[in-house]
């Protein structure tokens, strides 16, 4: 499948528009069950960041330990963004695209939409990267 992207420039991590089964390059690449799906993973990686979190401060690990909060908190935040913008960063960096069951994919053959659909990508890794950098740093800092 070919897809045009001439009049679509993102910017931003803002989210898709209300259309859910379209894709547009760079701003929209899954649809409600892959949104759900995503939802699922910040909540999953939430609920696994505060248990870890929990345990280290119930076991009276070093402060610096909490750093391990890292990786789910920017696990969960990497879910609930992509819920958001409703943008798959894995789909984006395959060149694929699914608005309908779960195992999906369609394949994105345009260069220009796949370039758009990869910064995005990155945008979503480099977000939710930071929000696991400080979700980490602030667990070191707490004077617990």
């Amino acid at each position: 499948m070919t897809i045009s992207s001439a009049a679509v420039k993102p910017t931003s991590l803002a989210p898709a528009p209300r259309d859910q089964g379209t894709y547009i390059p760079g701003v929209c690449n899954i649809g409600p069950q892959e949104i759900a799906r995503r939802r699922r993973t910040g909540y999953v990686g939430s609920l696994i960041t505060l248990g870890l979190f929990l345990m280290l401060v119930a076991v009276g690990a070093p402060p610096i330990f909490r750093l391990v909060l890292f990786l789910p908190a920017a696990i969960a935040a990497s879910g609930f963004i992509q819920a958001y913008l409703k943008f798959c960063a894995g789909f984006g960096q395959l060149g694929v695209f699914n608005f309908g069951d779960r195992g999906s994919t369609e394949h994105v053959d345009d260069k220009a939409a796949r370039a758009k659909d990869r910064n995005k990508a990155w945008q979503i890794g480099a977000a939710s990267g930071l929000v696991g950098l400080t979700v980490a740093v602030a667990a070191v800092l707490l004077p617990v």
